[in-house]
């Protein structure tokens, strides 16, 4: 019998219903007017929709034109829930959302698995969001593919590019660091605060990225490490807070997309 890791938060951060979802995600992303060559690698947020969702689809716009050349997605978010040394893999055969499951690659977490920061611990997976919010949209742009899931707690930005590095791939293979920006100052704060933020994700200096600037901070700037080591160029292709899109300017949490080519 397969091992599914379920939804653990359709009809909260987003519906549970398939066709209610499908046509709201299809909707951030037919509303995106970002543009540009597909990417390589994208930070993107994850919070509830109706917050995040069109912050996120400024990103995932542009891999439309690669639904069927990508075939790997490595998806690396923080952990919310479950305190954790290094990087959590999962021992699941598929990952569920009401749009279906996808499969895991068990051939690459395997070998991701040999590496001294990376563990096989499922209960890091099973009521995490920051990746899950991130599934629709990947079964909304693509075909089929298989999926690298990493839950990443306390690690160096080192060990974390270590792992990116091993799991890079070519132009069917694409990566996917899951954070939001700044939480729960007023809105000015934020945007200062969050512009900060973009600057140093622009200029790849993780050294600029603190604790409370990115609750992913940690898989940003193992991707930052990554992506100056490989010569690559940043975009900031959406920047903006929950006070925004659809809560209010006493306490925002910010949102940022970026595309790494």
């Amino acid at each position: 019998m397969a091992n599914v890791r379920p939804a653990a938060v359709a009809g909260m951060f987003y519906p549970d219903d398939a066709p209610t979802l499908k046509q709201m995600v299809r909707g951030f992303l037919d509303q995106a007017t970002s543009s540009g060559a597909p990417p390589k690698a994208i930070i993107a947020p994850h919070a509830g929709y109706i917050y995040s969702g069109p912050v996120a689809a400024s990103a995932y716009h542009l891999l439309e034109s690669k639904r069927d050349q990508i075939k790997r997605v490595v998806l690396l978010g923080p952990s919310h829930r479950v305190p954790l040394l290094g990087l959590a893999a999962s021992s699941a055969d598929t990952f569920s959302t009401p749009l279906g499951t996808i499969p895991l690659d068990q051939e690459m977490i395997g070998q991701l698995s040999q590496l001294p920061q990376v563990k096989l611990m499922n209960e890091a997976h099973m009521m995490e969001h920051s990746l899950e919010v991130h599934l629709p949209f990947l079964q909304t742009i693509l075909n089929e593919f298989v999926l690298v899931p990493l839950v990443v707690g306390e690690a160096s930005a080192n060990e974390v590019c270590e792992v990116l590095e091993q799991a890079w791939g070519d132009d069917s293979t694409l990566i996917v660091i899951s954070s939001d920006l700044s939480h729960y100052h007023d809105y000015e704060t934020a945007r200062a605060m969050d512009n900060q933020t973009s600057e140093a994700i622009e200029h790849l200096d993780p050294s600029k990225i603190g604790y409370d600037n990115a609750c992913g901070r940690i898989p940003v700037s193992g991707l930052l490490t990554l992506a100056r080591k490989r010569g690559m160029n940043v975009e900031t292709v959406d920047l903006r807070n929950s006070g925004d899109t659809a809560g209010s300017k006493d306490q925002v949490v910010g949102y940022g997309a970026y595309v790494f080519r």
